[in-house]
């Protein structure tokens, strides 16, 4: 972990350029290329925590329906549980992949490195469809909040078109650059939450922890799929944040430290909430649907503060979108620098430096599926998420087996054996998350697989007629490969 000092210090250098280096004679073969390596003002650890938090949360919205689903007792030691399963393991595999391959393909180089091109492709093609699926997710729950406040956007021609007008203005500002986005997560990040903490700390004198250890009330039954999918959407997507590594300063010293700060900051904005919330208000279970946060917060204190949650979600809502359409828009560009894709689809801005073709695309098929049902949009993206990150956590043990004496500037501190089982317990989890999926969900998740196996041969067709221009997977590195001694 970086000190206060050299934290400080290292927000004071916006400007460095990624050093690739030629390969060694006994680093990894087919190693994929560099990506774009221009003088350009990089990530800093501050800006990096809070875009990790809104890849990943954003506040404590949406934990709502683990109440709902299967009472407080069980939301509560979810959200507690949870991490030490899920987003623990996921961001020690990030901190390290991206710290020993510091380019923005991210997961797709780590997929390409361990078991090749055809990996690395239905890897980037699975994370992908994840996350423009997931974030047609946030223009949504920015409306349901704000219908809260002006009815008119509860149904019809106004609400759509208030889903496809926010949608095209939050995709304008990513366009002008990461480094406005992460400043703007910082801002967003800070008003969004302060509410949440106003609102426990005015909860304490009502606080009854008897509340706590009620497992739901009588006859209500558990809603288990409902349950492990708000646990995970909640707490997944650690590993998006790696799309951008090419982007981060330093990338070996403050990928680990940023995101090891946003998981504390992520847990304690989750837990902190919903303790004082059920140990605070006692209403029918049913009420605990997304959005109850700012009804429990009129109950506890008055209107002022439920209204100030309402315009913290839209905010928290604008975070989670700018932070994840950054992670597909870098992706998109990090796959043509690799390779898969054609050179022209990592052309970036002339203005603002940004990937604006990848930033177009996502935005289109953003609101291609925006007008999905909510927790359709949450359940494929959750299903197709689970197949990247089986694969994902594969790569991972597999690249520690097949490069042992790889140099990497940050290692999990485990063997090989235990590195099995710290992967094996949440893929264990993705296996269930898959199993209960709905008809809808197998149906969606299967067509965008068989998409993806076509796309990998399509592009394949398309180099082998020379239709587009592609770079040359075999040019240079896509982090730093040094063999220690």
């Amino acid at each position: 972990m970086l000190s206060y000092s050299e934290i400080i210090l290292s927000g004071l250098i916006t400007i460095m350029s990624l050093e690739t280096q030629p390969e060694k004679p006994n680093s990894p073969p087919n190693t994929p290329p560099a990506t774009t390596v221009t003088t350009r003002k990089k990530l800093t650890v501050i800006p990096l925590i809070f875009l990790i938090y809104f890849e990943v949360a954003g506040g404590p919205y949406g934990e709502e329906p683990a109440v709902q689903a299967a009472g407080p007792l069980l939301a509560i030691l979810g959200f507690l549980i949870f991490p030490f399963i899920w987003s623990i393991p996921e961001a020690l595999v990030t901190a390290e992949l991206s710290t020993t391959f510091p380019g923005n393909g991210g997961f797709v180089i780590w997929a390409y490195k361990a078991f090749g091109p055809f990996c690395g492709s239905l890897m980037g093609s699975w994370k992908y469809l994840t996350g423009v699926i997931n974030i047609a997710a946030f223009p949504i729950l920015c409306i349901d909040y704000m219908e809260k406040l002006f009815p008119i956007f509860s149904s019809g021609l106004p609400r759509t078109l208030a889903i496809l007008l926010s949608t095209i203005f939050l995709s304008f500002v990513n366009y002008t650059g990461l480094n406005i986005v992460g400043f703007a997560a910082i801002t967003l990040g800070v008003v969004s939450l302060f509410p949440f903490i106003l609102m426990s700390l005015i909860a304490v004198p009502q606080i009854r922890p008897h509340r706590w250890v009620s497992l739901g009330q009588k006859g209500v039954k558990k809603d288990w799929n409902l349950f492990l999918n708000t646990l995970f959407w909640n707490l997944n997507f650690w590993d998006t944040v790696s799309t951008m590594a090419g982007e981060v300063e330093n990338p070996k010293k403050t990928f680990p430290t940023a995101l090891f700060s946003a998981v504390i900051l992520t847990c304690l904005a989750y837990i902190i909430p919903l303790m004082a919330v059920t140990g605070a208000v006692s209403v029918d279970q049913s009420e605990w649907k997304s959005g109850f946060m700012a009804v429990a917060a009129q109950m506890i204190s008055g209107k002022w503060l439920k209204i100030w949650i309402e315009i913290g979600a839209v905010l928290s809502s604008i975070g989670l979108f700018e932070a994840q359409l950054s992670s597909c828009a870098y992706q998109v560009l990090g796959m043509a620098d690799l390779g898969f894709l054609p050179k022209f689809f990592g052309v970036r801005s002339k203005w603002f430096d940004t990937p604006w073709v990848g930033i177009l695309i996502s935005t289109l098929i953003t609101l291609s599926v925006s007008q999905m049902d909510f927790t359709d949009i949450v359940a494929s993206a959750n299903f197709i998420y689970s197949l990247g990150m089986l694969l994902e956590f594969a790569a991972f043990v597999w690249l520690r087996r097949k490069f042992p004496t790889l140099q990497r500037p940050y290692k999990v501190p485990l063997r090989l054996p235990w590195l099995v089982v710290m992967c094996l317990v949440p893929s264990v989890f993705l296996v269930i998350i898959m199993v209960i999926a709905t008809k809808i969900v197998y149906m969606v998740g299967g067509l965008m697989t068989v998409g993806a196996v076509l796309w990998y041969f399509l592009m394949n067709y398309c180099k082998s007629k020379k239709w587009f221009e592609f770079a040359n997977g075999d040019e240079n590195e896509g982090g730093e490969e040094t063999v220690s001694c």
